[in-house]
């Protein structure tokens, strides 16, 4: 898996490369900034994952166990689905109602945390998302028909 992960993290840094990676002045991060330097990072990961696995440092790395059982394979097609869901979500609604309600169905009903623990992700989560991406970085993100409500927000934030 290490390996697989490392050869996309490798595709996606070659993408990304094709718009600009650094900071832009006036601007923000390049188009393919993220995406690149996220990649990197995960693709150092997988190195080191592996290496370790090479050399028998993980409990999982001598396991004889299979790889996945049918559990692991269930929560993973129940998370990619959910993510799915959330990604053609984003389009009607917005990011900022989107990811909230994954982190309910997610952290609540298949994590089954306390609803303190969800109410707090998802409930500070769009907030930390609008500062971070909005007004950090002043990159706007799809509020789908949410859009309006925000048009105060920028004047306070955003009109520089």
């Amino acid at each position: 898996m290490a390996v697989l992960l490392a050869v996309l993290s490798c595709y996606l840094m070659w993408k990304s490369a094709e718009l600009p990676i650094g900071w832009e002045p006036r601007r923000g991060p390049g188009g393919g900034a993220f995406p690149f330097w996220l990649a990197l990072g995960m693709l150092i990961c997988c190195v080191v994952i592996f290496v370790r696995a090479l050399r028998g440092k993980t409990p999982e790395s001598r396991s004889e166990e299979p790889y996945m059982d049918g559990e692991t394979i269930k929560l993973i097609g129940i998370s990619a689905g959910s993510i799915a869901v959330t990604l053609i979500a984003i389009k009607f609604v917005g990011v900022y109602i989107a990811i909230p309600l994954f982190f309910v169905f997610y952290i609540r009903l298949v994590g089954r945390h306390s609803w303190v623990t969800t109410s707090a992700i998802a409930g500070l989560s769009p907030i930390f998302i609008f500062f971070f991406f909005e007004v950090g970085l002043r990159i706007l993100l799809p509020k789908g028909f949410t859009e309006p409500l925000f048009y105060p927000l920028y004047k306070i934030f955003l009109s520089t």
